[in-house]
C-alpha cells in the first residue's frame, strides 16, 4: 500500500493517477479529477490556517484520500478492495455518463472511507472534536458545487437536462446527497469510533453494502425517464478522458 505524508503528497498522488487514466483512455480518472479539485480547495484553507485544528485536518484529509488512492492501486493489480470500490471501478468499463461515474467514486469514498478515516483518525480522542471542522469541509463542497457543475456541462452539453427532470434534479444528486452522504458517514463514524475492535469489521462491512447498492442504482436506475434522460445526455458526452479531463481543467 502507498502512503503519504502531507496533503501535497496526496494532490502528486492523484496527478499520477489522472496522467495514468489520461494515457489508458480510462473513465476512473474523470472522479479522480473532481477528487484532486475538493482536494485542493480543503488544502488551501489548511494554508489559511481556516480550521480549529489545521494539522489534524491535513492529518485526517491525508488518510482519507489514501482509502481511495490504496483501493485504485489495489484494484489495478487484482488486490482485494472493499465491494463498492469495486463496483465502481468495474463500471468504468461500461458506457455510463460522467456523472455517473462520479456520483459511484463520491458514494464509494463518502459513505465508506470517509468514516473509517474519521473514527481512525480520532482513535483515543474525543470524536465530536473534529465535528466543526468536519462540518466546515461541507460548507467548502457546497462552495465549489455550482463550479463543478459548469465544469461538467463544458464535457457533459446535455447535463442541462436533468435541470428539466426535475427543477435543478442536478444539484440536488451532487449537492443534497453530498450532505447527506457526509451526514450518513458521521454517524458511521461515531459507531465505529465507540466499538471494540472486534465489532467494527462487520459495522464496516454494513456500511459497504449500503453503499455498493447505491452504486448499483445510481449505475442502473429505476426510473425509466431517468434511464432515457441519462442515455441522451451520454450520447453527446466527450468520450476521450484526456479531453474531458484537459477541458474540466479549463
Amino acid at each position: 500500500m502507498s502512503s503519504a505524508g502531507t496533503i501535497n503528497d496526496i494532490l502528486d498522488e492523484l496527478d499520477q493517477i489522472i496522467a495514468e487514466c489520461e494515457a489508458t483512455n480510462h473513465r476512473l480518472g474523470v472522479f479522480a479529477y473532481v477528487y484532486r479539485r475538493t482536494t485542493a480547495e480543503i488544502a488551501k484553507e489548511i494554508a489559511l490556517g481556516r480550521f480549529e485544528d489545521n494539522k489534524r485536518m491535513e492529518a485526517f484529509d491525508v488518510a482519507f484520500a489514501m482509502l481511495y488512492i490504496n483501493a485504485y492501486k489495489n484494484y489495478k493489480v487484482n488486490k482485494p478492495v472493499s465491494k463498492s470500490w469495486a463496483f465502481a471501478f468495474e463500471q468504468a468499463e461500461n458506457p455510463l455518463t460522467i456523472i455517473q461515474h462520479i456520483l459511484m467514486g463520491m458514494n464509494a469514498h463518502i459513505n465508506l472511507d470517509l468514516a473509517i478515516a474519521t473514527a481512525a483518525t480520532m482513535e483515543g480522542q474525543n470524536i465530536m472534536d473534529l465535528k466543526n471542522d468536519f462540518d466546515k469541509v461541507n460548507a467548502i463542497l457546497r462552495q465549489i458545487t455550482d463550479e463543478l457543475q459548469k465544469r461538467i456541462s463544458r464535457v457533459s452539453p446535455l447535463f442541462f437536462l436533468l435541470d428539466i427532470l426535475g427543477q435543478r434534479s442536478d444539484e440536488k444528486i451532487i449537492d443534497f446527497s453530498l450532505q447527506k452522504t457526509r451526514s450518513y458517514a458521521w454517524h458511521g463514524a461515531k459507531t465505529i469510533w465507540s466499538q471494540e475492535v472486534s465489532e467494527r469489521n462487520k459495522t464496516i462491512q454494513n456500511m459497504d453494502g449500503f453503499a455498493l447498492k447505491l452504486s448499483q442504482h445510481i449505475s442502473y436506475p429505476n426510473s425509466w425517464i431517468l434511464k432515457l434522460i441519462l442515455k441522451v445526455i451520454g450520447a453527446f458526452e466527450e468520450k476521450n478522458v484526456s479531453q474531458i479531463i484537459l477541458t474540466l481543467y479549463k
